[in-house]
C-alpha cells in the first residue's frame, strides 16, 4: 500500500518525474528547502501522483536506504542538467551509476507485447526510473530541459509550450515576480 503523504509543500510539482525529483529542493520567501531531508518528506514524494503511477503502483519501501539511492539519482541528475546537450564524463558516470540498477524488458504475453522493469532491490525503483525518465526527455526535446530564469531559483522545468518559449518555473511565482520589478523599475525611471 502506498505512503499517506502530507501536503506536498513544493512549490512546482507538474514536472516530467527526473524533473521532479530535482524540484525536492526549491527557494522561498522563509529560505531553502529540501523535502528529501527526511523520511516523512520522502513518504510525501513518493504519494504524490506523479510519482505513485510512473512507479506504477510497485511497492517501495519508506526507509533509510530508498533515501539515499533516490539523493543519488538527484546528485546526479544535478549534474547532467548542468549542461544536458552535453554532460560531462563525471555526470554521465554519476546517472549511468544509478541505471545500472535497473533495466527494462519485453516479453510476449497472451495480451500481446509487455514491457517491464527489474531493479536491483524496491529501494532503487524510485531513483532509476527518475533517472530514466530523464533519458527519455533527452531523447525528445533537450533544449526544452531549462533551468527557471530566475537566478534566485532553483528549480527545473521541461518547456511543453507550443513555442518553446517558456521562462520561469511558475508565472504565478517568479514570472510575477519579474514582471513586478520590470514594471516598477519602468515606474521609478519615469
Amino acid at each position: 500500500m502506498p505512503p499517506t503523504p502530507d501536503a506536498d509543500p513544493r512549490p512546482l510539482t507538474d514536472e516530467p518525474l527526473g524533473i521532479d525529483l530535482l524540484n525536492t529542493r526549491w527557494i522561498d520567501a522563509s529560505g531553502r528547502h529540501d523535502l528529501l531531508d527526511s523520511l516523512d518528506g520522502l513518504a510525501i514524494w513518493l504519494g504524490s501522483p506523479l510519482v505513485r503511477q510512473a512507479l506504477d503502483s510497485a511497492p517501495v519501501p519508506v526507509e533509510e536506504e530508498t533515501l539515499q539511492r533516490l539523493l543519488r539519482a538527484r546528485a546526479a541528475l544535478d549534474e547532467a542538467i548542468a549542461s544536458p546537450r552535453q554532460p560531462g564524463p563525471g555526470a554521465v558516470e554519476a546517472l549511468n551509476s544509478v541505471l545500472a540498477h535497473g533495466r527494462t524488458g519485453h516479453r510476449l504475453t497472451a495480451d500481446g507485447p509487455a514491457t517491464f522493469t527489474e531493479v536491483d532491490a524496491p529501494s532503487w525503483l524510485p531513483a532509476w526510473q527518475a533517472a530514466r525518465d530523464y533519458l527519455r526527455l533527452l531523447g525528445e526535446r533537450p533544449e526544452r530541459i531549462r533551468a527557471c530564469g530566475n537566478p534566485e531559483c532553483i528549480l527545473h522545468f521541461y518547456d511543453v509550450s507550443k513555442n518553446g518559449t517558456r521562462r520561469w518555473c511558475s508565472m504565478a511565482g517568479c514570472g510575477n515576480r519579474a514582471k513586478a520589478q520590470r514594471h516598477y523599475a519602468r515606474t521609478k525611471s519615469t
